[in-house]
Formats: C-alpha cells, structure tokens, sequence
C-alpha cells in the first residue's frame, strides 16, 4: 500500500484538514472595515487586489489588507510493525497491536481523534493524510516532507525509525497510549530508549520530555498552538515609522536581536515621508469627510465616551488611512511607531494611540514606541492567543499587586467585544486623542515581561482587580499577581510588559523554549 507520494507501505485513506480563523462578532455601532476586518484572515503571500492610498482623490472606503496569520501543517504518522508468530521464541514485542487488523484499527482511531482535535483548534491548523511507516527508509521519506510540525504515534520500539522521524529541522512531537486505546510500548520506552538511548543523560538532540503526550490530544493541541504561534513570529515582517529601537540603556541592540532571534523584517519608513503622506491626506476632501463620518459613528458607540475635541479624534481616523496604506504597501498587518509623541504631533495634529487602539481592534498589529524589546512578545502572544494584547509600563509589585498602564490599549481585548473607554487626551502632552479603556474587574490575563538582552522573558497569571484613573497613562490596570510578589520583584528585567486576556503561560514557554529563549513562569 502507498500513500500519494508513493512511499511504499503507507496507508492513506482520507486524511484530515482544518483551517480555524478567529471572528469576531458585529457590535452595535461597528464600522464596516472593523466588522470585515475581525471576520476573518489571510494567508501570508497570498494574492491581493491592487489597493489605493489614503492620499488619492476618492469617496469610497478602500479594500485593505486584512490581518494575516500563516497555517500550521502538521504530519501524523504511525509507526507500527506487525512480527509474526515464532515458537519457542520470544516473538511478541511488548504493547498491543499485534496483527493487521488490528494496525487498520487503530489507523481508524488515530484518524477520529485527529478529526476531533483539528475541529477544536481556534488557529489555522492544516493536518495532513496519516502515514503509516514500518522501515527507516519510508521515516525518512515522510520526514522530508512539506510541514512544520510530525507528530510520532510510536506504538513500537523501533529507535531508528523514530530518529529517522525526527531527524529534521522540524518541530516533532510524539504522542503515546497508556488507556486511550492499545497500550504503545513507547509509554514504557520513550524516556529510557528513546530520549536517553539507554544511558542516564538525555541524548536525543530534536525531542525533550516536553514534546511527548500520553492519551490526551488536548495536550497535543495547546503545543500546536504554541507552535502555530512560533511560525507566525518568525520571520514576521513589520513597519516602524520613524525607524525600530530599544527602550533603555541595554535596548539600544533589540531590534538586531529581532533580526537574529525571531527574523523580523523590519521596514522603516521616515518622518518625512510620514509628513508628505499626513498632509496629502489631510488635503483630501473625500476622504477627510469619510474619516468624520466613521469618527462620529465610533463615537456614538456603546459605552464610549468623548472626553478631548472631537477634531482631535477626526484626525486620529485620518492618521489611521495613513496607517493602513503604510500596511497596504508592505503587504503586512503589523506596524509599530517611534517617537510617537512629540514628533508625530506636529505632523498629525493629534497623538497615535487612538488610531493604534483602531487598528488592534482590527486584528492587526500596533505598538507604540518602536520598543523591540517588548514587540516580539506582543507578537508571539498575539499569535499564541488570537487576542489583541496591550502595550504597557508597570510600577512596583508590592503586597501582591502591580499597576500597569499605557494610552493605547486596545478595547477588544477578547477578541470579540468592544470593553467601554474614554477618550481623553494624552496623559503626558494633554494633546490628541487616546483612550481609557476600562478593562474587565475580574479578568484573569497574561503577563509577559522581557529581558533586555533577548535572552530571558519572565511571565506570570494575573487578575485585574481596579481600572483606576491615576496621574499616568490613560489606560490603567490594577492586577493581582497569581504567584509569588516578592520573586518578582527580584526576577524583573527590561521595562515594558505584554498583557492579555486568558492564561498563555504553558504555550508562551514552549515556544520560548524552540526558539532558544530561556523562560521563568512565576507560579
């Protein structure tokens, strides 16, 4: 039997794909872009319709590039050999699965229990057609094959098929069965042959102990996730308006560890350039009336209130066209910006961070200060989370609290629905238009908080407990730190946090630990 690629022995009767996106749902008073926008993705390298600036002559809202996540693609593969019967032998090796009906049975379950778990995934997942290998020669076809992610069901003790398996640049994953179905023996092997290859240190050089699943394909799906978020990072490209930098005294080398750590493609474009595209924009009649009228309906919203001018606010929705054709041109949906607030004032007449919150809102990706110290965390926990995340500086941990807080936050930090705000000023210059958003009292969120070398990021489980209006950014949290305080306050580097709805620890720490970056989860 051979599957599609012809390798000899394989079985392939149907196979399984899933591509999940997430979608938001349509909130009174949303815009069409935005309702467009959270309903769906493309692909990275896909085609797009040739698409106008902000800057030209028109009334109508243009087709922009929605925001953009790659699937991941995942190979099954089953290693089982039938022995025959010898007497006086001791044939039978130890595990079930000890004829070829029984093999094609549990091809059947592995199938079902891929099915299963491809219909549960919120990432785009694409799982390939199951192989069945029985030789080194058919492992080492099937792992040249075209995906990220081989996923080993290793029912025999076969070690030089699985090395064969695992012998690649890719990520591998082993998955083995104690009371799911037929015990595999590699539930009693993995950690001694195969990780240790019979000697006490570990000796496998492409699998840890973290990459195997006993009976639960959940397990299996969260590391996915965690990978699926891993491919997206890496080589993600972004625009820095105004160039790419590094907060502090040890930042001034972060956006050369992007380069060399995640791959980021990083694309500048200059204030100069920014300030030819704002003014052109500004002196476009259509679309400046466009930009009011969408102003005024995200402003009758729901649960949003107006705090600053209003003009204020019409020309943050004309920066954010601006925004969008620098995203359109660099066929992108991440976009970060440097001296973001007295340099771009002059040029905008108004402040960055309510057309930042409107494009996180939107799916994509925004961040203030051009900090790539901090950004690739917002980018990995982004595509870990499929969530918005928020930019943010922290205060001192004291008696098991800490305040955070920035002034562009996003409001749909679920992913589905707009929290309330108020649009105010920019705390610092009292100018522009930059929203309080006033986040769930109870939520429980994530926590990231990178080193400024690049080379350890700390993260911890907190609850929001007050949204507070202190003299500081607009945006404010109080979080209650899940965990020990007292540790944190001593394990603290860098500045600048990364926060989001939900628990992502588990899959932020092993994606970490693929990419070479060391991880404390402070529990």
């Amino acid at each position: 039997m051979s599957d599609s690629r012809g390798i000899p022995g394989v079985a392939d009767p149907c196979g399984c794909c899933s591509s999940h996106l997430h979608s938001g749902r349509q909130e009174a008073g949303l815009t069409r872009r935005e309702f467009l926008a959270t309903a769906g993705a493309v692909t990275a390298g896909a085609a797009l319709p040739m698409l106008s600036s902000a800057g030209a002559n028109r009334s109508k809202e243009p087709q922009r590039r929605q925001s953009m996540r790659v699937p991941l693609r995942v190979q099954p593969v089953f290693n089982c050999e039938i022995y025959p019967r010898k007497p006086a032998t001791s044939w039978r090796v130890t595990g079930a699965i000890q004829n070829e009906q029984e093999l094609r049975e549990e091809e059947g379950r592995i199938r079902r229990d891929l099915t299963a778990m491809a219909s549960r995934a919120e990432f785009p997942l694409e799982v390939l057609s199951l192989v069945t290998v029985r030789n080194v020669d058919q492992a080492a076809a099937v792992a040249k094959g075209n995906h990220d992610v081989l996923i080993m069901y290793a029912a025999r003790r076969n070690r030089p098929v699985l090395e064969a398996l695992a012998a690649t640049d890719k990520w591998n994953l082993m998955f083995v069965r104690h009371r799911s179905g037929p015990l595999y023996y590699m539930y009693i092997g993995v950690h001694t042959h195969f990780l240790r290859k019979t000697r006490d240190e570990f000796a496998e050089p492409h699998m840890n102990v973290h990459d195997v699943v006993v009976d639960d394909h959940a397990e299996i799906l969260w590391r996915l996730r965690a990978l699926s978020g891993l491919k997206n990072i890496l080589g993600k490209r972004i625009v820095a308006v105004g160039g790419p930098g590094g907060w502090g005294a040890d930042g001034n080398k972060a956006p050369d560890r992007a380069r060399e750590v995640w791959k980021l493609d990083i694309r500048t474009v200059s204030y100069p350039d920014l300030g030819e595209r704002i003014k052109k924009a500004q002196q476009n009649g259509p679309l400046v009336m466009r930009c009011e009228s969408e102003a005024d309906r995200y402003l009758r919203q729901r649960g949003v209130s107006l705090q600053t001018s209003k003009d204020f606010v019409y020309k943050a929705f004309i920066l954010t066209e601006v925004f969008r054709d620098l995203l359109d041109e660099a066929q992108t949906d991440a976009i970060t910006v440097n001296s973001c607030m007295s340099t771009i004032m002059p040029l905008s007449q108004t402040t960055a961070c309510l057309p930042l919150t409107l494009l996180n809102d939107e799916g994509y990706l925004a961040f203030c200060e051009s900090d790539f110290v901090a950004i690739p965390s917002g980018i990995l926990l982004h595509y870990i989370s499929n969530k918005p995340v928020f930019f943010c500086n922290p205060s001192f941990p004291h008696r098991g609290l800490v305040t955070v807080s920035h002034c562009t936050a996003p409001r749909k930090m679920d992913g589905k629905h707009l929290e309330r705000a108020r649009i105010l000023t920019h705390y610092e210059s009292d100018y522009g238009a930059a929203p309080k958003v006033e986040m769930s009292k109870g939520q429980q969120i994530t926590v990231l908080d990178p080193d400024f070398a690049g080379r350890r990021w700390l993260g911890f489980e907190g609850e929001i407990v007050e949204t507070p209006f202190y003299p500081i950014c607009r945006t404010q949290l109080d979080i209650k730190i899940k965990g020990d305080w007292e540790h944190l306050i001593e394990e603290i580097r860098g500045f600048h946090w990364m926060v989001c709805y939900g628990n992502h620890l588990r899959e932020a720490g092993y994606a970490l630990k693929k990419a070479g970056v060391d991880w404390l989860k402070l529990a």
